[in-house]
């Protein structure tokens, strides 16, 4: 099982990590675009709203033997919960990706809105992006205020963290601060058809790319932590095999001991 979840994660790797440079790109371009204009950007994914009805996506793994992957995603999830429970069970939308996720969706009392068990097993785009397309369209009508996303960030295998961040509304002040480490750079745009036209295409293509972002992340970590466990249970399985060895040694010697002293015994009584 070591060995398969170690295949699993290097294909799982190589995806997130081919795909995230153009993630990356995708957000370096907008946050240039959006700071290059001196007047101020709107979008209708933008608007904050009083929180009356909110969407919880979160991600798990449709097995178990992964450690405490399921289980830290669930108590996040019961805390998120916890901390909306103020707008009352039914103002509370879940959406879980896979079958773990779905089963404590199910003992916290919330229905499950659908079945995404494939899309934990599989990753794909045209998956996440009729999610997200879903959860943009209710966002517009709205039918939900916030949208909120659960799942495990992979950095590397011996490191996934576990994130809740915020879907929609995005926030479009902080794209339009260049980070730290971008190079100080003045861009000048000539946009056609029209700036507006640009914004209502690029940004949908952010945030759908930013869902199946998240679907990959949380495959690669799944399977991260699956084969960090059956490692560890190897490593105890052998240090056990060890101590059974050592153990069935020295019962071994003491009954040859035994034997032996029977037979010295018997020797000396003879004579």
């Amino acid at each position: 099982m070591m060995m398969v979840a170690s295949a699993k994660l290097r294909k799982a790797q190589k995806q997130i990590e081919n795909f995230y440079p153009y993630e990356q790109k995708m957000g370096y371009i907008l946050t240039n675009f959006l700071s290059a204009e001196e007047e101020e950007t709107t979008s209708v994914f933008a608007v904050q709203r009083e929180v009356q009805r909110v969407a919880i996506v979160v991600f798990s793994s449709n097995s178990s033997l992964c450690g405490s992957f399921n289980s830290n995603v669930a108590r996040k999830l019961t805390t998120a919960v916890e901390n909306y429970k103020n707008l009352g069970k039914e103002n509370i939308l879940i959406f879980p990706i896979g079958k773990k996720i779905r089963q404590v969706v199910k003992k916290l009392g919330f229905p499950v809105v659908e079945n995404f068990d494939d899309m934990a097993d599989t990753p794909n785009y045209k998956a996440s992006q009729k999610l997200a397309d879903r959860l943009m369209d209710s966002f517009l009508k709205n039918d939900v205020d916030k949208v909120e996303l659960i799942y495990h960030h992979f950095k590397s295998k011996s490191s996934q963290v576990l994130v809740q961040n915020t879907f929609l509304p995005i926030e479009l002040d902080a794209l339009s601060k260049p980070s730290a480490d971008a190079p100080n750079i003045n861009h000048y745009y000539l946009i056609e058809p029209d700036r507006e036209a640009i914004i209502k295409e690029l940004i949908p293509l952010v945030i759908r790319l930013k869902l199946y972002t998240a679907s990959l992340d949380s495959a690669a970590s799944e399977h991260a932590a699956r084969a960090i466990a059956m490692q560890i249970a190897t490593d105890n399985a052998d240090d056990l095999l060890q101590e059974l060895d050592l153990q069935y040694n020295k019962s071994r010697q003491q009954a040859i001991t035994n034997e032996l002293l029977d037979i010295i015994g018997g020797s000396f009584g003879q004579e």
